[in-house]
């Protein structure tokens, strides 16, 4: 059981690595992609369009890539993909539990 319960524990791991690897690159290419208007600049820290004059000036940025780039980054995070990690490892663990007791009482003899 407990070989089962480290091959789990890579597949969480593994899961972990590829949301987060996934989200630093859509973000990444999500500021790269994004374009302002004129007299706007794209600030990576709060992922807006800033007016280089009026600093309290910000819209969002309205380039189809950088919208989708944006949607799936928080489709990876924890409203989406991540949100189930959760669930996935109850699950995972219940069902080692339900067939290590399963199989010990399916091989008993009278």
């Amino acid at each position: 059981m407990f070989d089962n319960l480290a091959a789990l524990g890579y597949g969480l791991v593994t899961f972990a690595i590829i949301i987060g690897v996934g989200t630093i690159v859509l973000t990444k290419f999500g500021d790269s992609v994004a374009t302002c208007g004129t007299d706007f600049t794209f600030n990576e820290t709060n992922q807006l369009c800033q007016n280089d004059t009026n600093f309290s000036d910000t819209t969002s940025s309205t380039t189809t890539a950088w919208v989708n780039t944006n949607y799936l980054s928080g489709q990876l995070g924890t409203s989406g993909l991540a949100g189930w990690t959760p669930a996935i490892i109850a699950l995972s663990v219940g069902m080692l539990f339900l067939g290590v007791f399963l199989s010990k009482g399916g091989g008993r003899k009278l």
